[in-house]
């Protein structure tokens, strides 16, 4: 794999040393700036202040757990959050993905697919950052600048995974998406990823988009993939 050569910042949130040594150490090898959290009683401040690229967030930690500052980060930032924990249950990966999380890596994690996770993130959503044109399908519209969606004058903001989702619908309107073509342009991969990932992330999608008066927007084809 070939080293990243842009400065991107890493917020390690991990309460065993050792592991969280390490990870700063593999990070800062392959040209990442990292910082590890101080204070377990103000993460989310921490994470602010340092105004990180990605967020590594273990689950459980002192104080709170993982989900609460996800939650709390959430509330004043979209900086993607990568889960790591040995509590890799399928409650714990869908509670990650409801909370706010953008991808799950169960412990123990071999350092290189960490690695390639974090790159493929790192590089879709400043990539992403880049695009000019809103796309727009039946009144509804996509604001690339904020990662919100706009129906009728009602805005709800959305995470880096479900703005793609509905960027990727919204590009071949009234064609079916198949899971494996969607998770290939999420994640660049469907090797390392829980197919119940995307489930979890649609159905948090299609919730927000009720919340505008957009219901049933997101067409479901049973076995096959989904459609707008």
């Amino acid at each position: 794999m070939e080293k990243v050569k842009n400065m991107y910042r890493i917020f390690i949130v991990e309460d065993d040393e050792t592991i969280a040594s390490l990870l700063s150490e593999k990070l800062r090898t392959w040209g990442y700036d990292t910082e590890t959290v101080r204070d377990f009683s103000s993460v989310s401040a921490e994470v602010l202040a340092y105004d990180p690229h990605l967020v590594l967030l273990d689950i459980k930690l002192p104080f709170y757990n993982g989900f609460h500052w996800c939650q709390m980060i959430r509330k004043e930032s979209a900086v993607p959050i990568v889960f790591l924990s040995s509590a890799s249950d399928n409650m714990n990966i869908v509670m990650a993905m409801n909370m706010g999380g953008d991808d799950f890596i169960a412990k123990p994690f071999d350092m290189d697919v960490l690695i390639a996770k974090i790159q493929a993130i790192l590089r879709r959503t400043y990539d992403m950052s880049k695009e000019t044109r809103d796309p727009e399908y039946r009144g509804l519209t996509l604001k690339a600048d904020d990662q919100t969606a706009v129906y009728e004058n009602q805005t709800v903001e959305l995470t880096r995974n479900e703005f793609k989702i509905m960027s990727i619908l919204m590009s071949q309107p009234g064609k079916i998406i198949s899971r494996d073509e969607m998770m290939q342009k999420l994640w660049q991969t469907n090797e390392f990823v829980d197919d119940n990932t995307l489930t979890v992330n649609v159905t948090r999608l299609r919730r927000k988009l009720e919340q505008i008066g957009l219901s049933d927007f997101i067409i479901t084809r049973k076995g096959v993939g989904y459609m707008i």
